[in-house]
């Protein structure tokens, strides 16, 4: 069994309890009544290199990270430093992330908001919805192309943006016959841990300009950013850089300044 593997068995466990709670249709309900989505596309597409900053207390590749108390206060920093989106980690037993996160965040910022999860049911979809999410992540390598058609549509059917996440060539083929828009290369192997920055830059061109281009992982200084900008990203996800900083409203306008000089020297 692959790290992968073993993180997605202990979602569905605890999906199973929080179904088991909360019946879907009431999900549902409350999805509709949510305020409508925000659409993260335009500034992803904007000539600036967008940053989305994540709300993450630990991983299971570094393990605590950082004693993040108050999660909305962190967001209010990355929105104040010119974040595009962030990122709440909602899975509890490897990254110690709850949808209670996700509602603090949502209730102090208006931009948009990805939940991080590992999103393997429909019931996921209407959940995030209904705490506010505006993005959730589809990981090609947990999904079949059947899954993947469905969850795409029934994303956009609820109003949301799906970031797409690859690691390989064959999975940046089936995400983009998918239709993705917005496909993230993640640096990280999921099934491994292994992490290798050059990842992004071998699958960029392949994904050329069919889509909006995410890069994942492993981005820790500014001349990380200035490397994949380089190499084409559009978007970075950044979480452990941040989150370990001091003063993360300064790392985002820095690591866009490293973006900026990179892309027009």
């Amino acid at each position: 069994m692959t790290v992968l593997d073993d993180i997605i068995a202990g979602a569905r466990r605890d999906l199973e309890e929080r179904k088991a709670r909360t019946p879907i249709d009431d999900v549902i309900r409350a999805a509709q009544a949510a305020a409508p989505a925000l659409d993260p596309m335009p500034r992803f597409r904007a000539p600036e290199l967008a940053v989305i900053s994540e709300v993450k207390r630990k991983s299971p590749s570094k393990g605590e990270l950082a004693n993040i108390t108050d999660p909305a206060s962190l967001a209010a920093s990355y929105a104040e430093g010119g974040a595009a989106a962030i990122s709440v980690l909602t899975e509890k037993h490897r990254f110690n992330g709850t949808l209670a996160d996700l509602d603090a965040v949502r209730a102090r910022v208006d931009v948009p908001l990805l939940r991080k999860d590992f999103m393997v049911e429909e019931y996921q979809f209407h959940e995030a919805r209904a705490h506010g999410a505006d993005l959730v992540l589809l990981i090609v390598a947990a999904l079949t192309d059947d899954e993947l058609t469905r969850f795409l549509a029934l994303t956009a059917d609820l109003g949301m943006t799906a970031l797409v996440e690859t690691h390989t060539a064959e999975e940046v083929d089936r995400a983009l016959a998918v239709g993705a828009e917005l496909v993230g290369v993640n640096n990280r192997n999921l099934k491994t841990l292994d992490v290798d920055l050059a990842t992004f830059g071998g699958l960029a061109e392949r994904i050329g300009d069919s889509a909006v281009k995410v890069a994942e992982s492993g981005i820790l200084t500014t001349d990380d950013v200035a490397r994949v900008a380089a190499e084409g990203a559009d978007v970075i996800l950044v979480g452990e850089a941040l989150v370990k900083h001091g003063d993360p409203t300064r790392a985002i306008g820095s690591f866009m300044a490293a973006a900026e000089r990179a892309t027009h020297s």
